[in-house]
């Protein structure tokens, strides 16, 4: 297969796969997507879901969040991780989006990256899911397999959407970067990884990857 044919049917099967895509984050609007996805670093999104429902319970805007102190937000989000410095970007945060925005989320990855504990990553997880703006947020899973699948020699995620930016349509950007993330899960994770189970990569996957894989078979 060319380049080309191996892009054609890795977008085909994921379609076929996930015709309907399922957010991974729990929320209501942009505000409460962004601070969902903050606390996601480094966590589980099934145990995100499991706590945002304790905070924004308390506070799901920005005027309700900055009543909060940073103690009590780190008390509650506390089962996510990295609680002292999520608490104070989830309060920073606020504060400047009532300062600067009247309390509105900017729909501007460059404006979004400005706030605190706000990366790139998270900046365009926001603008695709809550805006529908085109982006394509590179997490793990991502990385993985576009490696696994040789679109991508990158030794980091940026590199990583570089790539996937040239390969990809970019009107199927917003899908494809949640259909690869639910495929990377459940058909193609980094532990416990059945190639049999893993059409795309069995198909298309990178020939180092592929002997690799049967190598620690034998």
């Amino acid at each position: 297969m060319t380049k080309a044919e191996k892009v054609d049917f890795t977008i085909r099967t994921l379609q076929d796969i996930y015709p309907e895509i399922p957010v991974p984050l729990e929320h209501k609007d942009p505000y409460t997507l962004l601070i969902a996805v903050l606390m996601s670093a480094q966590c589980t999104d099934v145990r995100v879901n499991q706590v945002t429902p304790l905070l924004f319970e308390k506070a799901d805007n920005p005027y309700d969040m900055v009543k909060l102190s940073i103690e009590e937000i780190k008390t509650i989000i506390r089962p996510v991780g990295l609680s002292p410095m999520k608490s104070k970007g989830i309060y920073g945060l606020s504060k400047i989006l009532i300062e600067k925005y009247g309390g509105k989320v900017p729909q501007d990855i460059a404006l979004l990256e400005e706030l605190p504990a706000v990366g790139h990553k998270t900046a365009s997880v926001v603008v695709a899911q809550a805006f529908d703006i085109p982006a394509f947020p590179v997490d793990t899973h991502i990385h993985r397999l576009m490696y696994r699948w040789g679109f991508t020699n990158g030794k980091n995620v940026r590199q990583t959407e570089i790539d996937a930016k040239r390969l990809f349509p970019k009107i199927l950007w917003n899908d494809l970067h949640l259909q690869i993330i639910w495929y990377g899960r459940e058909y193609s994770p980094a532990r416990g990884w059945n190639l049999e189970h893993d059409i795309i990569t069995k198909t298309i996957g990178r020939k180092s990857v592929l002997n690799a894989y049967y190598k620690l078979r034998k």
